[in-house]
This record gives structure tokens, C-alpha cells and sequence, in this order.
């Protein structure tokens, strides 16, 4: 055999040998990479199904450290995105449950005192914040101290404060009352720079919501809706929060603001000692050790300003709501109505009455369904409707419960009701429609993009977004949200008892305030959603003891607090209030979401919409921009562009 020949049977050999090794080494990775996914997602799936431990109660203060907002209802969390972002999601604390944590601690032995730390506390609304108030009330009434602590207190943390034994300030901290209102942005100057023609379709006098994108201000008529609301809301909280704290300077912190902290030297800590908006100047440390003299010692950490205390996780564990009798069912209607199924935190039509219609089965006593939204779709408003009106065909007591607001479409879902229950500071109405939809005919002229084409009919290739309507599809699509508002009319007349012509007079869009709109017969009785339960409790034949609450699809969201801490550590997570530049910090935040929510309502063409513009953004910003259903669009990257 040739040299060469043997030296090349070697070599590949070789070679055939080194490619089992390489494929050797590559199954072991491979294998090695599986089963590091497999652990990962055992890991992953063991944090997110792991619950609070109720053996962590122990006898003290029953501490509520609330870093992120009070809600209806916890938003799902993705574990994939936060796991992608690296950051972990706000915490949600549902108002039910801090009611019934606070409820259960006045009537326990083991809690001395309750004690808040507001330091990352991002709002709430004024109705769930009155709702707490109460139950802080009920502890306060048991003989037991409520401290609070904050770096910073703004109006939702305020209103809570007020109602403690003692408030704790921070040295380096402040407090700042600015009461509802603000300005907004309007596009119309924008829109008009780039183009593009905003079709307006709408009923109702005082409907604002088109207005960002027809104006560059506020109309006459949505001015005056606004002064009413927003002052009687407004002087609605200056009560309850005076007649809590009687000896607060309230005037003169907002109506001599400058004064009042200039005569503390620019001392926001100082002056809000001086107005009685707080009773003590202190360190949290400081702030501990006081509560550890109520409370005592903390037997398990020796860090500075710990007392004896239970976490709000722990002490729901351990005090589970009791359920006894027939079940009331409860189904949540929270955020903008969109059509899909998202949620919860956003109320998608086709998820709720999904939620309604598995109820049916349930064999429930009655139904309540708490509304706290401004409106949206109204296919999905109309959706949940017709799937409340199945229960009541059942003949089962059916009672609607408002929370901070309950407009346009939330007041369409709620006209299948038998009683509809509010409070004085509820915002809802806002009775009437509209639709917008961008087109593109004089950008595309600009840019040498002409259009032509041969119809049959006027409705042929139509709508066309670049060449634009013909005036035959502006007055179907006119004529079709002026049937959509002849709808709701009727609606709201059938089920308030009204004349059709009542309703228009009170509708056109107008907003009002739960006072106002339980004298023009909206609303038919003050009470949270507790007063709601009573009253379907007893048209049903029940006596107390013999129903409990089921809240439907109800998700206890025990992970969330444990996904945050596997994420980033507990205090990374805590949304640290700071200063008055950290706060405007977040409104520059806050600024561009309110950007994007507003180009993007404007980019994705949805069908005839009920939203209230007037209501307050609730807390946490969740609209249809947060729907799996909904596609990114060029106004979502040029509103990104805008906002750096």
C-alpha cells in the first residue's frame, strides 16, 4: 500500500473519530441546556404556584407596606415579560382585600396596632380610598392605634392618613394636596402638520372625548362638565378628609400654598407639621421604635426600627373569608371596555360574559357586578349586558355596584341591573358615543401618492384610508353612531324608568357625579359594594350568616409579590416616592404612556366607542394599547418619537 495512501485512511480515521467526539460534545450540551430549561421551569412554576405561609402570623402589628396601587381586581402577570424585562410589575392590592385584612384585625387578639407604610403607595381613587377609610374606622373604633409612615403623601395617601391615630413624616419628605384636574393634550395642531384628517363621528353635546383630536383646547361645554365634576368631587374629599382630621389647616395649604411653604423656609417636612397635615417628624427607624413600644419587640431581627409585626400576605393566609350558605356571585367590570378577552384590569367583553355565562351553572342567590370603568367598546359593553340579563332571567336579584367610575360604556353594562348602588364621589354618566377614524389623503398628496380607480356603486372600495371617504360612507358611518346613541337611550330609559326624552337631556355625553346622578335617577341608592351584597342578600330571602360572596374568575395573585422578590430583591421593587423632582420624574413617565394611550386610540380604528375623557385616569394605565388583541401601529412609534 502507497505511503500516501495509508497517511490518507489515517487521517480520516481521524477525522471520522474527532466528529463522534464533536457529536458527543454536542448531545451532552444539548442535554445539559434541556434539562437546565426543564429546572428552570420547575423552578419557575414552583414560585409562581407557592402562597403566602399563614404560620408567619405572630402576635403585633398587622403591617401594610403598600408599593404600588389599590385596585379592583389584580392584572395577570405574564412571568415570560417580566422575566424578558427584567423588572418586576407594580404590586396590586385589591380593595376588597385590604378591607377584610383591616375588618379582621379589629376583631383579633394577636394585632395591637395596623400600621401603614405609604413610602411607595401610587393611588387609588377616591372611592376605594373612602372604602379603606372605613375600615380603618373599624380598627380605630376596636380601641387600637393606626400609624402610618410615608416619605411623601399625595391626595389618595392623604385621605388614608387622615383617618390614623398618628401620621409620620419623613424629615426630607412632604406632603402635597392638589385635588382633581389637570390639563391634557390636544393634536389637532399636530394632526393638522401631518396631513392627516381625523373623521369625527359622534352624539352628545358634552361628549369630549374627540376633542384631543379635533381641537387645541378644552371646548365651552366640556369646561363646565369638568368645573362641576371635579369641584364637587373635590369638595367631597375636603370634607371627609376635614372631618377626620378637624385640625388640619386645609385652606391654607391649598389656598395659600406658596406662603404656607414659604413661612416653613421651603421646608415641605416643616410646613406640613405646621399645617397639622402630620403629627410627627421622623426616620422610619424612628418611626419603628414607636411602633415596636405598641406592638413590641421584633424577637426575629435585630435591624434597627423593626417591631413584631405580620405582613398583609401572611394575615390573608390565615384569614381566609368565610363561606357560609348560598354563594352571591360577583363578576368585576374594571378598566376600558375592549372587545377579546383580556383582562383582568382591562374588561374584555367576550372574558366576562364568558365568566357570566359558566356562572350560570353556579346555582348563585343573587348577583352583584362591581363596575369600576369609563367606557370603550360598545359591542362589549352591550356583550356583558346581555350576559347579566341572562342571570336575570333567572329570576336572581341582580345588583350593580359603582367604584371610582362607571361611565358611558361601564354605564351601559350597568343598565341590566336591578338597583345600581354608588358613592357621592363615583364619577359616572357620560351618555353618548363616538367614533374616529384617520385618513391619510392630503399626506399621501404631499408625497406625490396619487388615486384613482373606477366604482360601480359610491360604496365601492370603500372605506379607503389613503384616498379617503366618499361623503355616502360619512353619512352611513354618522348615521350609525346617531343609532348607536338612540340605543342607548333607550336603554337607559327602559331600565331607569325615564322618558326617552329625560335621558337625552341628561345624556349628550355629560359627566356627573355619583350626588348628582343619584337626583336625576342614574343611581338609585349611596353604598359601596358591601351595601350592594346586603341588599341582593335580602331580596334573595337571605338572613346574615347564610351567603357569602364568590367572586367570579377571582384570582388570589399570591405570586406576585414572590415573582418580584425572585426577580429584583423586595426593596428593589418598592416604587420609593422621593422628593417633589423624583415625583415629577414620574409624571414625565406617566406623560409619555398618556401620549401613547392617546395616538394609539386615535391609530387603531375600533368600532363606535362609550369612553369618558372627563374621568380620571384610573391609577394604573390600562387600556386597549395592553390587549393582546391590539396591533402596534405607526402612531405608536411616532408618539415614541414625541415623547423622548
Amino acid at each position: 500500500m502507497p505511503i500516501w495512501e495509508a497517511s490518507g485512511r489515517k487521517k480520516e480515521t481521524s477525522m471520522a473519530f474527532a466528529g463522534k467526539i464533536w457529536r458527543l460534545l454536542v448531545g451532552i450540551k444539548d442535554g445539559l441546556a434541556l434539562i437546565f430549561l426543564l429546572l428552570f421551569f420547575i423552578v419557575l412554576f414552583s414560585v409562581l404556584s407557592a402562597r403566602p405561609n399563614a404560620g408567619d402570623v405572630r402576635d403585633g402589628a398587622l403591617f401594610l407596606s403598600l408599593d404600588g396601587f389599590i385596585v379592583e381586581e389584580r392584572s395577570p402577570v405574564d412571568p415570560l415579560e417580566v422575566l424578558m424585562s427584567q423588572q418586576a410589575p407594580l404590586a396590586e392590592y385589591p380593595v376588597s382585600e385590604m378591607v377584610h385584612a383591616l375588618e379582621t384585625a379589629a376583631d383579633d387578639d394577636r394585632i395591637e396596632a395596623v400600621v401603614f407604610d405609604l413610602s411607595g403607595f401610587m393611588g387609588g381613587g377616591q372611592v376605594h380610598m373612602q372604602e379603606i377609610s372605613a375600615a380603618i374606622a373599624k380598627v380605630r373604633a376596636a380601641e387600637k392605634p393606626v400609624l402610618v409612615y410615608s416619605l411623601g403623601y399625595g391626595d389618595d395617601a392623604m385621605m388614608l392618613a387622615a383617618h390614623a391615630s398618628e401620621v409620620w413624616l419623613d424629615p426630607l419628605g412632604g406632603a402635597v394636596i392638589a385635588g382633581p384636574g389637570g390639563e391634557r393634550m390636544y393634536y389637532a395642531g399636530l394632526i393638522e402638520r401631518l396631513n392627516v384628517n381625523t373623521r369625527v363621528y359622534r352624539v352628545g353635546t358634552y361628549k369630549s372625548a374627540v376633542e384631543p383630536f379635533t381641537r387645541s383646547d378644552m371646548s365651552p361645554e366640556a369646561r363646565e362638565n369638568y368645573a362641576a365634576l371635579y369641584g364637587s368631587i373635590w369638595e367631597e374629599w375636603k370634607a371627609r378628609v376635614k372631618t377626620a382630621r378637624p385640625k388640619m389647616q386645609l385652606d391654607r395649604v391649598v389656598e395659600d400654598t406658596v406662603n404656607w411653604v414659604e413661612a416653613s423656609q421651603g421646608d415641605l417636612a416643616k410646613a406640613a407639621l405646621d399645617a397639622g397635615l402630620v403629627d410627627k417628624l421622623g426616620t422610619r427607624v424612628e418611626f419603628g421604635e414607636r411602633v415596636a413600644e405598641i406592638a413590641g419587640e421584633d424577637d426575629w431581627s435585630d435591624m434597627p426600627g423593626s417591631f413584631a409585626a405580620t405582613e398583609l400576605d401572611a394575615w390573608v393566609a390565615d384569614n381566609p373569608p368565610d363561606t357560609p350558605g348560598e354563594a352571591i356571585g360577583i363578576v368585576t367590570v374594571e378598566g376600558e371596555l375592549v372587545d377579546g378577552y383580556s383582562g383582568p384590569g382591562i374588561a374584555g367583553g367576550d372574558r366576562i360574559s364568558e365568566l357570566l355565562d359558566e356562572a350560570l351553572e353556579e346555582d348563585l342567590a343573587a348577583l352583584v357586578v362591581r363596575v369600576d370603568s369609563p367606557g370603550g367598546s360598545v359591542m362589549a359593553s352591550e356583550l356583558i349586558r346581555n350576559a347579566i340579563l341572562r342571570h336575570k332571567a333567572k329570576d336572581i336579584p341582580v345588583a350593580i355596584s359603582f367604584g371610582n367610575v362607571a361611565a358611558s360604556g361601564g354605564y351601559w353594562v350597568a343598565t341590566a341591573g336591578d338597583r345600581i348602588f354608588a358613592e357621592p364621589e363615583t364619577i359616572t354618566g357620560s351618555i353618548g358615543v363616538f367614533a374616529v377614524v384617520p385618513t391619510f389623503e392630503r399626506a399621501a398628496a404631499e408625497w406625490g401618492v396619487g388615486t384613482d380607480g373606477y366604482r360601480t356603486t359610491p360604496l365601492s372600495g370603500q372605506p379607503d384610508l389613503v384616498a379617503g371617504f366618499t361623503p355616502e360612507v360619512d353619512a352611513i358611518l354618522q348615521s350609525g353612531v346617531e343609532d348607536t346613541y338612540s340605543d342607548f337611550i333607550g336603554i337607559v330609559a327602559e331600565a331607569r324608568g325615564l322618558t326617552r326624552d329625560k335621558v337625552d337631556e341628561i345624556g349628550q355625553g355629560r359627566v356627573w357625579d355619583g350626588g348628582t346622578a343619584r337626583q336625576l335617577g342614574l343611581v338609585d341608592q349611596f353604598g359601596g359594594l358591601d351595601t350592594a351584597l346586603e341588599w341582593a342578600a335580602k331580596e334573595a330571602g337571605l338572613e346574615e350568616g347564610d351567603w357569602h360572596p364568590l367572586r367570579l374568575g377571582a384570582d388570589d395573585g399570591g405570586n406576585q409579590s414572590l415573582l418580584g422578590a425572585l426577580l429584583s430583591g423586595e426593596e428593589a421593587r418598592t416604587p420609593v416616592q422621593g422628593d417633589m423632582f423624583a415625583f415629577i420624574a414620574r409624571r414625565e413617565a406617566e406623560l409619555k404612556a398618556r401620549l401613547g394611550a392617546d395616538l394609539e386610540r386615535l391609530s387603531n380604528v375600533r368600532g363606535v366607542q362609550a369612553y369618558c375623557l372627563e374621568c380620571p385616569s384610573t391609577p394604573r394605565v390600562k387600556s386597549a394599547s395592553a390587549s393582546p388583541n391590539s396591533d402596534p401601529s405607526w402612531w405608536q412609534a411616532l408618539a415614541t418619537i414625541l415623547a423622548r
